[in-house]
C-alpha cells in the first residue's frame, strides 16, 4: 500500500483517499461503505445503482440517490416488478436520474430476478452472503476478486444484467461482505467490529 492511498481530512482523521475532498463523499465512506448489510432493499438498491454508476462517478450516482429512490419506489423489488414500458417512459423523462433505456429497463427485470431469490432462498440478502470474501485472503487494493466473478457469473446465469464483476465487487466492497477499508484507515476497524457482530442470514 502506496501512502498516498491514504490521506488526512479537515478533522485529521486518515481516511480512504478515494473519498477525501467531498463532504457527501466523506460521510458516505465514514458511515456506510464497507459496513455490513442484511437488509433485501438496502442490497438491491446498491446492486442497480452500481449498475447505473458504470461509466459514471459514484459520486454522481451518490448526489443523485434519493431522485433513484424516488423514481424506483424505494427500491421496493416488489414494486419494482411490476414496472412496465410506461414507468419507463416517465423514469427517461427525469433529468433528476440516469436516463440511460438499459439500464432502467434492467433494473426492473432485475427486481423480477430478485423475486425468484427470495421464493428460493428466502431473502436475497441469503444469496448475496454466501459470497462474503475471507478477509485473510484480501490483497488492496484491487478492483474485483474471485468472489465477485463467481457472484457475476451466477447473477448471469439467473438472467440478471448489469452484473459484471467490477460492478460485484463494487457492492460487496460497499455492502461490508468485504472490509476494504486500508489499514490505518479511520473508518477500517469500525467497519470490522460491525462485520464481527454482524449475524449473517
Amino acid at each position: 500500500m502506496d501512502e498516498s492511498d491514504l490521506i488526512s481530512g479537515d478533522d485529521g482523521k486518515l481516511r480512504c483517499s478515494w473519498c477525501v475532498g467531498h463532504d457527501d463523499y466523506v460521510a458516505y465512506h465514514d458511515t456506510e461503505w464497507g459496513f455490513p448489510v442484511g437488509d433485501d432493499r438496502r442490497l438491491f438498491e446498491k446492486l442497480c445503482l452500481e449498475g447505473f454508476q458504470s461509466g459514471l462517478s459514484w459520486l454522481t450516482i451518490l448526489r443523485k440517490r434519493e431522485a433513484f429512490r424516488r423514481s424506483f419506489a424505494g427500491f421496493d423489488f416488489k414494486k419494482i416488478a411490476c414496472f412496465g414500458p410506461r414507468h419507463v417512459e416517465r423514469m427517461l423523462q427525469d433529468a433528476s436520474i440516469v436516463r440511460h433505456r438499459g439500464k432502467l429497463e434492467s433494473a426492473i427485470e432485475n427486481a423480477r430476478r430478485a423475486l425468484l431469490l427470495v421464493d428460493e432462498l428466502g431473502s436475497i440478502a441469503a444469496y448475496f452472503w454466501r459470497f462474503e470474501t475471507e478477509p485473510e485472503t484480501l490483497p488492496t487494493p484491487r478492483t474485483t476478486s474471485p468472489e465477485a466473478v463467481a457472484l457475476s457469473k451466477d447473477l448471469k446465469k439467473r438472467g440478471w444484467t448489469f452484473v459484471g464483476p467490477t460492478t460485484t465487487y463494487a457492492f460487496m466492497q460497499a455492502m461490508g461482505l468485504v472490509n476494504d477499508h486500508l489499514e490505518g484507515c479511520a473508518a477500517r476497524p469500525r467497519a470490522e467490529k460491525a462485520r464481527k457482530m454482524f449475524r449473517r442470514p
